[in-house]
């Protein structure tokens, strides 16, 4: 099991898991594995300091933290400190430890030794962000963080509080325009925001087709996938110090006609000179797209380029349920004839080779926006859960001056559902969470590239998901699949979206100041409500009315007191909910991932020559049979709890399909109409279980 004859003994305590007595696993071994890890690991690798004073005062003459003396005493430090160090944390898995000192914790200049625990990372990040605010909201922040009732991501919580950190946001989305001013734009913004570790998606369907017209002569366009390659290669070059490579992902609308070419790009016997092998792919889906396929009719793709030439419009932003039978029947708009089901089964051929492409229901994603008024959601990121309103900007040549429009920034964490259940402390981890959001977007300028800082300046856009839905319902013996998952869903997550709303209510009265084109939205014409004052969200079933005991759940009549708040004071956020996949913050919380269904019981991860196990976080021998794994499950139930959960949510929720080899091209075609009926706005990877002659582990257990 260990290449290494010298393996370390927390690996072999962990490896120890696996040994089953009376059929049971030694679940508490890894409890053990944590220990060893410490005693003989961790506290033998971190720098050892005779007081907390000497502590800080080291940190910041050193220049590993910002001079936090600035804003508070050492008195106030010390008091931020004592309440967590009070706390008396303990991870609760090997795996969580491991990932937080490997990936999180702080080290010397030699990269040898700790300089942080647990505790230490908490406290600065709790500074940081309540450094215009006072001890009292450090501690407050410093509590969610603590109890592991929120965790921000990555980038928040690895720079927050260090002298020499990357940005405490990496999510940026924009669009490129036809042209080399625009396309020279987006390449220059992939550069700089990669080498900040941020992860980029483009929209790149305004790009003309291959063969299309350029200055008049037909032919000469080389569409969309050159600009993929510079793009890859652009990620590529511009990693972050070497230590995270780049990561960028581009969309096309399935009307554009390079669409075919640009599924290509992903199989793996394709022509090297066509294949993309690093840049993630996504397609922009309109609803008159499903309709003809649903209907098994034909399809046209279109050129853009002749579209903007005949309406002066970019085809990705004409509303398809009106304009396309004059499309396809104006002689002067170029366009091919194609199968519309055989393209969405190119697409299920595709996803089943690669993962790829990302799929976003371009117009579930809009019917439910908040901000029509303002403009169209037209594409998503990396992750498919951001879904803000974007603009190209128009970029002139050198001396004239550019019309910069909204690119999208967002910047996230997540609610662990299992201990705010379990605390009874949804309302004030949602209030304080979207308070710490809130200083990332006020304290983030991303000035080298002028479309996301004028999107995060105007619009405070923010993203709170959520994680260990999995973990939360096998603890409390619920089945994912069930009515009564569902029935939790429905009310959880609309209490997420009552108090995320009202602490950004609260925050637009406090400062007198609402995003930009506030005035405009379905919020402030009280429209976005009706759905909260036609029906109630309270639990039906007996069990989960017993989860949400000693809790407030918001009431018809709640909505109605906060519609008219909102109405008189609007909201600061244009944005507030996103459900990200945060497979990295999750191992640190002892949380199954976001909001999917978990893949392993006990997952096997190598590292090195060492082989380590992550029980699910509460398993025990009792709740086995509630962690049923994805490939297990009845994709459409997945499907159906998800759309209960994106009714709440502004943006969208990162949904994983699961399949096993033995599904058709058919069935994951199939799987994409029901998502797009039930509306969901999009679909992320497709992942695919190999067959093999081993059972599950449940099933053979």
């Amino acid at each position: 099991m260990i290449a290494n004859e010298v393996a370390k003994s927390w690996i072999l305590l962990n490896n120890e898991i696996m040994i089953k007595h009376d059929d049971e696993y030694s679940l508490h071994k890894d409890k053990e594995a944590v220990r060893a890890y410490f005693l003989e690991y961790v506290n033998k690798n971190t720098v050892f300091f005779y007081t907390l004073k000497e502590k800080i005062d080291y940190l910041i003459e050193q220049n590993y933290y910002i001079n936090f003396y600035e804003w508070f005493t050492f008195e106030q430090m010390e008091e931020v400190f004592n309440f967590v160090y009070a706390k008396k944390f303990r991870f609760q898995s090997f795996m969580s430890a491991f990932k937080f000192f490997q990936s999180y914790a702080l080290r010397d200049d030699s990269g040898e030794k700790f300089l942080e625990r647990y505790e230490d990372r908490v406290v600065a990040v709790a500074l940081f962000l309540a450094r215009e605010e006072g001890v009292a909201k450090a501690i407050e922040y410093a509590e969610i963080f603590i109890n592991q009732e929120y965790q921000p991501a990555t980038p928040t919580f690895l720079n927050a509080g260090k002298k020499r950190s990357g940005e405490l946001v990496s999510c940026f989305l924009d669009e490129i325009g036809d042209n080399l001013n625009g396309i020279g734009y987006a390449v220059d913004s992939a550069m700089k925001l990669s080498s900040i570790g941020g992860g980029v998606s483009f929209n790149i369907s305004k790009i003309r087709a291959r063969g299309e017209a350029i200055k008049g002569v037909e032919g000469r366009a080389g569409g969309v996938l050159p600009i993929m390659k510079i793009m890859e290669d652009t990620f590529s070059y511009a990693n972050q110090l070497g230590q995270r490579p780049g990561a960028g992902a581009v969309y096309l609308n399935i009307f554009h006609s390079d669409i075919e070419e640009f599924l290509d790009c992903k199989k793996i016997n394709v022509d090297e000179k066509v294949r993309i092998k690093s840049l993630s792919i996504g397609i922009i889906v309109p609803d008159k797209f499903m309709e003809l396929a649903e209907k098994d009719e034909a399809a046209y793709l279109i050129y853009p380029h002749t579209v903007m030439q005949e309406y002066g419009q970019y085809l990705d932003e004409l509303d398809m349920d009106l304009m396309y039978e004059e499309l396809i029947t104006n002689p002067n708009i170029k366009k091919k004839k194609i199968n519309a089901r055989h393209l969405l089964v190119k697409i299920a051929q595709t996803q089943k080779e690669s993962g790829y492409p990302y799929i976003f229901f371009k117009e579930n994603a809009n019917r439910e926006h908040a901000l029509n008024g303002l403009g169209k959601v037209k594409f998503s990121n990396l992750c498919t859960e951001i879904m803000q309103v974007s603009e190209v900007s128009d970029i002139n040549i050198y001396g004239k001056e550019d019309t910069i429009r909204y690119g999208i920034s967002c910047n996230l964490g997540s609610l662990n559902i299992a201990t705010v259940m379990d605390n009874k402390r949804i309302k004030e981890t949602v209030k304080t969470a979207m308070r710490a959001l809130t200083v990332v977007s006020d304290v983030t300028d991303i000035e080298m590239v002028p479309s996301i800082a004028k999107a995060n300046r105007e619009l405070h856009s923010v993203g709170l998901g959520a994680m260990n839905l999995h973990g939360f319902l096998a603890k409390s013996f619920i089945m994912y699949e069930s009515d009564e998952a569902l029935d939790f869903a429905n009310t959880f997550f609309m209490m997420m979206n009552y108090y995320s709303l009202e602490a950004s209510m609260e925050i637009a009265k406090e400062r007198q100041r609402t995003f930009v084109g506030c005035e405009k939205s379905a919020y402030a014409d009280g429209t976005y409500f009706d759905k909260y004052l036609n029906r109630d969200y309270m639990p039906k079933s007996d069990k989960v009315k017993e989860l949400f005991e000693g809790m407030h759940i918001p009431t018809i009549e709640d909505w109605a007191q906060l519609k008219e708040q909102v109405k008189e004071h609007g909201v600061y956020h244009a944005y507030r909910l996103a459900i990200a996949p945060n497979q990295s913050t999750s191992y640190i919380m002892n949380a199954t991932a976001s909001v999917m269904p978990i893949v392993d019981i006990i997952e096997v991860r190598e590292y090195g020559d060492s082989t380590t196990y992550y029980p699910m976080p509460y398993l025990t021998n009792d709740n086995y049979f509630y962690f049923k794994s994805a490939y297990d499950m009845d994709q459409m139930k997945v499907l159906r709890l998800i759309s209960v959960i994106q009714r709440h949510i502004d943006q969208g929720v990162s949904t994983i399909l699961h399949t096993n080899s033995k599904d058709s091209t058919r069935d994951l075609a199939k799987y994409y109409i029901y998502a797009h009926k039930l509306g969901l706005k999009s679909l992320y990877y497709t992942r695919t279980r190999k067959s093999t002659i081993d059972e599950c582990v449940s099933c053979s257990a």
